[in-house]
């Protein structure tokens, strides 16, 4: 099972009078991603380098650092400690001097690596949409079972034929929901996928 971040966390780590501030946040989409790496980013800083990662979907830069020293190895951070939806910036500030690629790999991805090690993790749950109809009599029971399984109302129409719902549910939930909303029905309402 992968994780993401229960919230934002930074760390700071100097080598050789370089600071590198590692600045990382759970994020559900690459629109997500870029808008926190931009509002991370500071314009008096050397360099501002960074990697997202979001399913298969994946990016990162190295800013004008030599190619793969910087972004590879903070995508390599998070993908190494298990991390997805997660993007980290890491901002190197004016002054000192890394001798090498290996040198400037190692304090990005390091700097990364210790900041997602601090963050606090929060497991990443496989979620599925999906519809169900009930007619008045069940509306009730049909509230009760969504509650007790934890789905989410995404959408909710009255029609003349009864209540239309669009659901969002853990997908280790999914059987369970189904199951319930056979038993307390009678059968009367089923999920629509």
């Amino acid at each position: 099972m992968t994780d993401t971040l229960a919230g934002e966390a930074a760390f700071t780590l100097e080598v050789k009078h370089s600071r590198f501030l590692a600045r990382a946040a759970p994020v559900g989409s690459a629109d997500e991603a870029q808008a926190f790496l931009a509002a991370v980013s500071d314009p008096a800083a050397t360099h501002n380098c960074w990697a997202w990662r979001i399913g298969d979907q994946y990016r990162s830069s190295d800013d004008g650092e030599p190619a793969g020293t910087a972004g590879r190895p903070i995508l390599a951070a998070s993908a190494g400690q298990g991390y997805d939806r997660v993007a980290v910036g890491v901002t190197r500030g004016v002054g000192g001097r890394l001798r090498g690629a290996g040198g400037l790999g190692r304090a990005s991805g390091g700097a990364a690596a210790e900041c997602l090690r601090r963050a606090e993790r929060l497991p990443v749950v496989a979620m599925r949409t999906v519809a169900l109809h009930a007619g008045f009599d069940d509306i009730g029971t049909v509230h009760a079972v969504l509650a007790a399984v934890g789905a989410e109302k995404l959408d909710e129409r009255f029609e003349a034929d009864g209540l239309h719902l669009q659901v969002c549910v853990a997908e280790a939930q999914l059987e369970a929901l189904r199951v319930q909303l056979r038993d307390a029905t009678r059968d009367r309402v089923r999920l629509l996928q």
